[in-house]
């Protein structure tokens, strides 16, 4: 099975959508299908502050991740933040993620990225695992501290 990414368009709305509702009521988080569908659709439209990929056929995709685009001082300039990423389960262990993590900074280094950051469950250690083969490492002095706004 084949992890390649698809830039997602507005076109693949629907099926962006569904796996995102999927993603989230299995890491429980509550957010309105309106609100939802808002948050996805600017990616969808070219938002210059983050991008969507389909992973494998986009048609009938097995996975997303988004990435969202920010600026380093620290890191020399464009970095990236992986806001989510996820691989249908009945597909998972095939090395998909893997793929996914390896492809996409490959290709993101192109457009000028200098870094790619992610959020990982402190107790979650397949997770700790898939990353660390992916070449992200915690840093140890530091954690993400977050404020809703």
């Amino acid at each position: 099975m084949s992890a390649a990414l698809t830039l997602a368009t507005p076109q693949h709305l629907d099926r962006l959508d569904a796996l995102v509702a999927a993603f989230h009521l299995e890491s429980g988080i509550i957010l309105e299908p309106d609100a939802r569908r808002a948050g996805i659709a600017p990616l969808l439209e070219g938002s210059p502050h983050g991008a969507a990929y389909l992973i494998g056929p986009p048609r009938a995709p097995i996975g997303y991740v988004v990435i969202t685009f920010g600026w380093s001082l620290e890191f020399g300039g464009l970095d990236g933040f992986i806001d989510e990423i996820y691989v249908r389960p009945g597909v998972r262990g095939r090395g998909i993620a893997s793929e996914t993590l390896q492809s996409l900074p490959r290709a993101l280094a192109g457009a000028g990225l200098k870094a790619i950051h992610l959020e990982v469950d402190r107790s979650d250690k397949a997770a700790h695992r898939l990353y660390a083969r992916s070449g992200f490492s915690a840093r140890e002095k530091y954690m993400l501290m977050s404020r809703k706004l």
